[in-house]
C-alpha cells in the first residue's frame, strides 16, 4: 500500500469512529440537548473526515491521470471542498436553532448545574 491509500484508510477509520460514537451517544444520552450535541458532533466530524478522504482520493487520482480525465478529479475535489464548507457553517447553526427552539417550547434539561436561561420566579 502506498501513502495515499493509507491516508484514505486512516481518514475513513476516523470518520467511522466519530459516527459510531455519535450513534452510541444518541442512544445513551438522557435529553434532547445532549442528544443534539452527539448528533451534531457525529455529522460534523464524521462528515469532515469522510470528505477529507474523498479529497485525498481525488488528489491521488489526479496525480495518476492527465489530460481530459484530470478535470473530473479537479471537479470532485472542488465540490468536496464546497460541501465541507457548507457542513462547517450549517451544522453548528442548525444545532443551535434546534436547541433554542426546544428551550423556548419549555423542554427542560435532564440535569443542569448552572442554568443561565431559567427564568427567575
Amino acid at each position: 500500500m502506498d501513502g495515499w491509500t493509507i491516508a484514505m484508510i486512516v481518514l475513513l477509520a476516523i470518520s467511522i469512529f466519530f459516527i459510531l460514537l455519535g450513534t452510541i451517544g444518541l442512544h445513551r444520552f438522557p435529553d434532547v440537548y445532549t442528544r443534539l450535541h452527539a448528533a451534531t458532533k457525529t455529522t460534523t466530524f464524521g462528515s469532515i473526515f469522510l470528505i477529507a478522504a474523498v479529497i485525498v482520493y481525488g488528489a491521488f487520482r489526479l496525480t495518476e491521470v492527465s489530460g481530459d480525465n484530470a478535470g473530473s478529479f479537479m471537479h470532485l475535489i472542488g465540490m468536496s471542498i464546497i460541501a465541507l464548507l457548507a457542513l462547517l457553517f450549517t451544522n453548528p447553526t442548525g444545532a443551535h436553532a434546534i436547541a433554542r427552539a426546544a428551550r423556548r417550547t419549555g423542554v427542560e434539561p435532564e440535569q443542569a448545574v448552572i442554568d443561565d436561561y431559567r427564568e427567575v420566579k
